[in-house]
């Protein structure tokens, strides 16, 4: 008997071997070199949650930004507009310590003849521009540096009204100018932005798109509230008699005189005033249109009330 024992072959079942997947071949869906399918391990509703989480944090935004545009910063020309606006409170002064027109006149005329020359060299000789603009510059606009000072056209515009109309006529007419057109300068930047532009045209006459309904209503208030104002309180305190008293009305007819009177005058030149300052007349600067227009205007509207007196 041999001493090895001969132990007759069997067939013994293996069962397959699990291949265990490491955590990084999962993460890359793939196992023995062969793609594998990703599976989702987060549940539908919790994935639907999110989608509409999303969705609701986009649609916010998309509103925020409708809210709060991105604009640039607002130039508000505080120096020109103080400027600007102290003209009126001047002129109140000569009205009410009863000053010549005629010696106002002269003054601004003599101005002109220095104003005038100054601008001429200031638009021909690069030189004397930067010693202009150095000293005066923060006084103008970046669209004036090109062109005629708009100052000029200011004296112009109040030089005509003090000599074609009426003196209380002429005050409002540069109240209106002074204040009317920067109070609708300054709405206008601040919140013209969410109103809507002005149309090109209205009742046929050409109106800038450039400006905002909000200085629009800025100009038209201010307009209203002037004329009412003079017309109650300072109008009878000048050396001549005004056009319109609160007793007398026009012109000391009696006709549409008192509380009627006053606010159909009030309105009509507010919107005048509102209209004058929106008008795009070309290349015809504000300073010269606004106080001819809204003074021719108003001195109009007066003669029709006599009229229908």
């Amino acid at each position: 008997m041999s001493t090895h024992t001969r132990i007759s072959p069997q067939t013994y079942y293996i069962p397959p071997r699990k291949t265990v997947k490491s955590r990084h071949s999962m993460n890359n869906g793939h196992a023995n070199g062969h793609a594998q399918h990703k599976t989702s391990q987060i549940p539908v509703a919790q994935e639907a949650s999110r989608e509409e989480s999303s969705r609701k944090a986009s649609a916010a935004l998309s509103t925020a930004n409708i809210r709060l545009p991105h604009t640039s910063p607002v130039d508000w020309e505080i120096p020109r507009k103080f400027l600007h606006s102290s003209i009126g409170f001047l002129t109140l002064y000569l009205y009410l310590a009863h000053g010549s027109s005629r010696t106002v006149v002269k003054a601004l005329g003599m101005a002109l003849t220095i104003i005038v020359p100054a601008d001429v060299l200031r638009l021909s000789f690069p030189g004397f521009e930067r010693i202009y603009e150095k000293a005066l510059g923060f006084l103008m606009r970046d669209s004036e540096k090109k062109t005629t000072n708009g100052v000029i056209w200011y004296i112009i515009g109040v030089l005509w009204v003090l000599s074609a109309y009426p003196l209380d006529i002429a005050v409002v007419s540069i109240l209106i100018l002074s204040w009317a057109d920067t109070a609708a300068s300054t709405i206008g930047r601040a919140w013209g932005r969410f109103t809507p532009p002005l149309p090109r045209r209205l009742f046929g006459l050409p109106l800038a798109p450039r400006k905002s309904l909000a200085g629009f209503i800025a100009g038209s208030i201010t307009g209203a509230a002037i004329v009412a104002g003079f017309w109650t309180f300072l109008g009878p305190l000048g050396e001549l008699e005004p056009v319109w008293t609160f007793e007398g009305g026009v012109e000391g007819t009696g006709s549409f005189s008192g509380w009627f009177g006053l606010s159909a005058i009030s309105v009509v030149s507010g919107l005048v005033s509102g209209v004058s300052e929106a008008l795009d007349l070309g290349s015809l600067d504000d300073n010269l249109t606004l106080p001819i227009l809204s003074g021719g205007c108003i001195w109009g509207l007066f003669k029709c009330l006599k009229y229908l007196a």
